[in-house]
């Protein structure tokens, strides 16, 4: 052969093994699952995964955040899509700032991890209206979260615009993106049977319109146990390894969607925080029990609930004790014990994932799990005994097993893992004071007005009205102000004041004096009852009801038909009542305050501080003052101790509401730490604004740094 042509051929060869190549490497981008598993470019895999929030966190935060999860073990980050944040107002969107999803997703890909997207577009998440845009609730004839032809019109115009969205950056794993699977919906088997027939024919319509989208990855449904084919459902949970019923076809795999790391705090409630112990037990339980290869963590990072997007009574702390704290600390032992346990069974995967399954008993409280192939043997070995140790034989060989806790044994002998037994270090965290704001000079304040005059209201009704269909859920407060004539009898009997609502708090002014405060919780829901006495003069008397609500609901069937706000307003003396439901009301919507941005460095510019007096602090009261950053890299916290009730801002950014006031049955408050991103300062001269309705002290606020360090095991 003429050497001209053997190059030619070689030429050929080398073409053919590379075009050979790259079309293995496109058919390789696939997802699909079997009954085992995810499959990823046809490999079985077991997958570890956790839950953090863009929105709950800046994007200055995101890279290191996945970093640390992707240390911790994981393979997966998973987020909802928070549909409220990204159409606020019908038809325009927000992707900017913490709400750039696709920048958030391509994170995650450039740093080597996989993403599950988690449609919703209803979320709960203990997110303001479960993420539904309030625009929603005027929408006529709508039904939300039914077989309601106007609900599932901007719900698939929604998702579909995320879809797209994803598809057109190249999001997918099927276009070389993270995304390895997507979920429809959120846990509606909670409220499907509110629905009849409408919400069975509901599952089967998102299922098919999800499908429709040929986004190329599975699609699941979280507790939704009739989700179509080929929709997988999921678990979640404190325990999938004993509540979970399994998947609804043996060709589903077994997936856990939330493994709750904690519990959500709502003010008023002590934290409750889960041992790293406990979460072990149940991820292990979990793989041996119900074969289980997909475990994502909620929340791996809780994040923050800045401005007002958390829901009903939640604190603004989100999950504080996740693997990853609120700052972004690792919290140890659990971010170190799970750690281990991901490292053990990712070493195991392989039996796990292809191997022959068997369980039996070896005794009372105690059980055996095992996955083998003709090369490999992996145990679990379970302790269910909460007060004992256990000591069991399997395969000739003796184990003492702790009070719950199961043991992994590599080839069936070698003990790799204990749930019950930490290595990792334990961790404190601290909170150092670097400045306090205690000078009386540093602050400066400003009285919120109270409506006086019903007929300068901005608008007027003979009825009460409903809130949220006042405010548009874009303010927590709503002013109710009514006129009343008094002719005194000289008896000198008592005059009560009488006031039923349906919110979270009720602040009561009568002739522009605050005659008192009413408030409910999250455990005993949202009817609460104002019963004061007042004192009225001759003539016409001005009642100023402001009602508040301390976040909007976030579950429930029907949430388009709640109704809050005041419900009756009564004047009672001695044995007649006087209903005023039906006078002239006046009605302001948000405060002054709001409505002139004076927490911002501009609209603060455009009204009168005064100096604060020392020995008074009233209520409904804006509050300003200016500090300096603190020096390193630590996350910077506000400590409100002092404080009651309100909302807080740092140079223009809401970092949340707080309510230092209101004790939990410790005697502590909730939360009287709250993060300040370092992305929300400036070197000197940072603005902090408070509105306080209630009349706390803000020379007790100091500003402080958070760090954490480790104490031993």
């Amino acid at each position: 052969m003429p050497r001209s042509m053997a190059v030619a051929a070689a030429a050929l060869v080398v073409l053919a093994a590379l075009h050979t190549s790259a079309a293995a490497e496109i058919q390789r981008k696939e997802v699909s699952y079997d009954g085992r598993a995810l499959i990823v470019d046809g490999t079985r895999r077991m997958l570890f995964s956790g839950e953090m929030h863009y929105t709950r966190s800046t994007p200055e935060m995101w890279p290191t955040l996945i970093a640390k999860a992707k240390e911790g073990g994981l393979d997966v980050i998973q987020t909802y899509v928070f549909w409220n944040v990204h159409e606020p107002v019908k038809g325009q969107y927000n992707f900017m700032g913490r709400y750039d999803l696709v920048k958030f997703i391509k994170e995650i890909q450039a740093q080597g991890l996989y993403a599950s997207l988690r449609m919703g577009p209803f979320i709960e998440a203990e997110w303001k209206y479960g993420g539904l845009p309030f625009w929603l609730h005027d929408v006529p004839n709508i039904t939300f979260r039914s077989d309601n032809e106007p609900f599932k019109e901007h719900m698939q115009r929604f998702v579909t615009q995320i879809v797209n969205m994803m598809k057109h950056e190249g999001l997918y794993y099927a276009q070389g993106g993270p995304i390895i699977i997507s979920q429809i919906e959120n846990e509606y088997q909670m409220v499907e049977r509110a629905f009849g027939s409408s919400g069975s024919s509901y599952v089967r319509w998102a299922a098919a319109m999800a499908v429709s989208l040929q986004t190329g990855v599975p699609w699941m449904m979280c507790k939704q146990d009739d989700a179509p084919d080929p929709v997988i459902n999921s678990c979640n949970g404190l325990t999938c390894g004993e509540t979970f019923s399994g998947p609804n076809s043996p060709n589903k795999p077994a997936l856990w969607t939330e493994n709750w790391t904690s519990r959500f705090l709502t003010y008023g409630s002590d934290t409750q925080l889960r041992s790293p112990e406990d979460i072990a037990f149940a991820v292990a339980l979990f793989i041996a029990r119900k074969k289980g290869s997909f475990v994502n963590y909620y929340m791996y990072h809780g994040g923050t609930n800045f401005g007002r997007s958390a829901s009903s009574y939640v604190t603004t702390s989100y999950y504080d004790g996740a693997p990853l704290d609120e700052y972004g600390l690792i919290w140890q032992p659990t971010w170190g014990h799970l750690r281990e346990l991901h490292a053990a069974v990712k070493q195991l995967s392989e039996p796990l994932l292809f191997g022959e399954y068997s369980n039996f008993s070896l005794g009372q409280k105690q059980e055996v799990h095992v996955f083998e192939t003709e090369s490999n043997c992996v145990a679990f070995l379970v302790n269910f005994d909460n007060s004992q140790m256990s000591s069991v034989t399997f395969r000739h060989i003796s184990f003492q097993l702790s009070p719950k806790s199961i043991s992994i044994l590599s080839d069936c002998r070698r003990v790799v893992y204990e749930t019950a037994k930490i290595n990792a270090q334990h961790g404190s965290r601290t909170a150092l004071v670097v400045q306090s704001l205690s000078d009386i000079d540093t602050w400066k304040a400003f009285k919120e007005s109270i409506p006086l005059y019903v007929k300068k209201a901005m608008y007027t009704t003979s009825q009460l009205l409903e809130q949220l269909s006042a405010t548009k859920d874009e303010t927590d407060y709503l002013w109710y102000t009514v006129s009343h004539e008094y002719r005194s009898s000289g008896d000198g009997q008592l005059v009560l004041l009488n006031v039923e609502s349906r919110a979270h708090i009720v602040h009561a002014f009568v002739n522009n004096q605050y005659i008192g405060s009413v408030h409910g919780s999250h455990d005993e829901g949202d009817n609460i009852i104002l019963k004061m006495p007042i004192s009225l003069k001759e003539g016409q008397n001005t009642i100023s009801l402001l009602n508040v609500m301390v976040g909007s609901p976030d579950s429930g069937a029907h949430m388009e038909r709640r109704v809050f706000g005041i419900r009756k307003v009564t004047i009672q003396k001695g044995k007649q009542t006087q209903l005023l439901n039906n006078r002239l009301w006046g009605y302001q919507v948000g405060l002054f305050g709001e409505r002139n941005y004076i927490y911002t460095q501009e609209g603060s510019r455009n009204i009168e501080w005064a100096t604060i007096n020392d020995t008074a602090y009233h209520p409904l009261t804006w509050y300003k003052a200016t500090f300096a950053t603190p020096a390193g890299n630590d996350p910077v916290a506000l400590n409100l101790v002092g404080m009651g009730k309100g909302e807080v801002w740092i140079n223009g950014e809401s970092i949340g509401r707080y309510w230092v006031s209101l004790k939990a049955p410790s005697g502590n408050p909730s939360q009287s730490l709250y993060h300040i991103p370092r992305q929300f300062l400036k070197p000197q001269g940072n603005i902090l604004v408070l509105f306080e309705e209630m009349g706390g002290n803000p020379r007790q606020i100091t500003v402080n740094t958070v760090s954490v360090k480790s104490s031993g095991k």
